[in-house]
């Protein structure tokens, strides 16, 4: 069986791991169709803009995408790409998986942490306000006249939205895969002692559901500055993460750091019916065409795609070779050797052919 699949190179690395990602599941056996389409400055450069509609119409169509990293610039310039993907295609369900693979670089030994991070609301749903412009000024007085808490006339305004049916879809859908997969707990974070209506309504919301799921799989809550020093401190008395937005795009990158940082933290995208696989890290302009970055996120991601598209054996094996390749650290890039400078460090594509040796 064949499977098409939309292949959003990115920026910076993003072409260099991307093609990394192709040579090992080409190397799988299974067939796929890559559909390539450009997004972020190759496509402003094309088309005037970052995301076209063309893009987004392959996604819709081939249920299936799979991308490198795409730069957003900070404070200025286009928004996220990112952002924008998950909100148009509605891919509610961010999942980051945190385990620990032998050989890499680690404060704390196996861990097992999974994320799920509602995608598409909260600070992130990028409804903001420059200071300056007169919308602003008719929202910052609005407030005002409704709220003894004021806003200062010098503000900019980002709005926090946070829906009932999009926390409970989110809870319900971490606690529908925790069930599937044989985890054991749900944690919800949230700092609802501060923001007692958004991240209030985010905890009742994943109380509700948790009653849903009673005998099944154990639940409780934490508030997200605790749930960082907990992290750190016990990890082992944490199993799945449930988040709104913000905290879960901070909190996965935390808990990457506990498995040896983003070079090897890979993410999926869930909707309804379409899915999109991502690393975690970003584009990192400045190795660009350099063949010197670490491309087992991507790799990664490709695992958590073909188990997607029902290719488990595929799947199963191009982990294996990850695994195997990490714990022999011979045939790794950079980052994942002892020593930064060593010089008998490989190539991203390097790395990737060492990966399809395994297979």
């Amino acid at each position: 069986m064949s499977h098409t699949v939309t292949l959003l190179p990115g920026d910076g690395i993003g072409p260099e791991v991307a093609n990394a990602m192709r040579l090992c599941v080409d190397a799988t056996g299974v067939k796929i169709n890559w559909e390539v389409q450009e997004v972020g400055e190759k496509s402003i450069a094309k088309n005037g803009k970052p995301l076209t509609d063309e893009v987004l119409e392959s996604i819709r169509r081939n249920k299936t995408a799979i991308k490198g990293p795409i730069t957003t610039p900070v404070g200025k310039g286009f928004r996220s790409v990112n952002v924008q993907l998950r909100q148009s295609l509605d891919l509610f369900a961010c999942v980051r998986p945190c385990l620990y693979y032998e050989g890499t670089k680690t404060p704390i030994k196996n861990v097992n942490l999974m994320i799920f991070r509602e995608n598409t609301e909260d600070l992130y749903a990028g409804i903001e306000f420059d200071l300056g412009t007169g919308e602003c000024d008719r929202l910052r007085d609005l407030i005002n006249e409704m709220s003894p808490k004021k806003i200062k006339q010098d503000s900019a305004i980002s709005i926090k939205p946070i829906s009932r049916s999009g926390s409970k879809r989110i809870v319900k859908f971490a606690f529908d895969w925790a069930v599937k997969a044989g985890r054991k707990k749900v944690t919800a974070v949230h700092k609802a002692n501060i923001m007692k209506f958004t991240d209030g309504l985010f905890l009742k919301c994943a109380q509700e559901v948790a009653k849903e799921y009673e005998g099944k799989i154990e639940f409780s809550d934490n508030i997200v500055d605790n749930m960082c020093m907990q992290l750190i401190q016990s990890t082992f008395l944490y199993d799945c993460l449930v988040l709104p937005n913000l905290y879960g795009d901070i909190v996965s990158d935390l808990c990457a750091g506990l498995v040896g940082g983003l070079g090897i933290a890979p993410g999926a995208n869930y909707g309804d019916e379409i899915a999109l696989f991502e690393p975690v890290h970003g584009s990192a302009p400045k190795y660009a065409g350099k063949n010197k970055v670490n491309p087992t996120a991507t790799i990664l991601s490709a695992v958590w795609m073909l188990r997607h598209l029902k290719e488990e054996a595929a799947a199963d094996r191009l982990d294996k070779a990850v695994r195997t390749v990490l714990k022999e650290g011979k045939d790794v890039t950079y980052d994942l050797k002892a020593d930064r400078n060593d010089p008998t460090a490989v190539g991203t594509m390097q790395m990737a052919e060492a990966i399809c040796k395994k297979l």
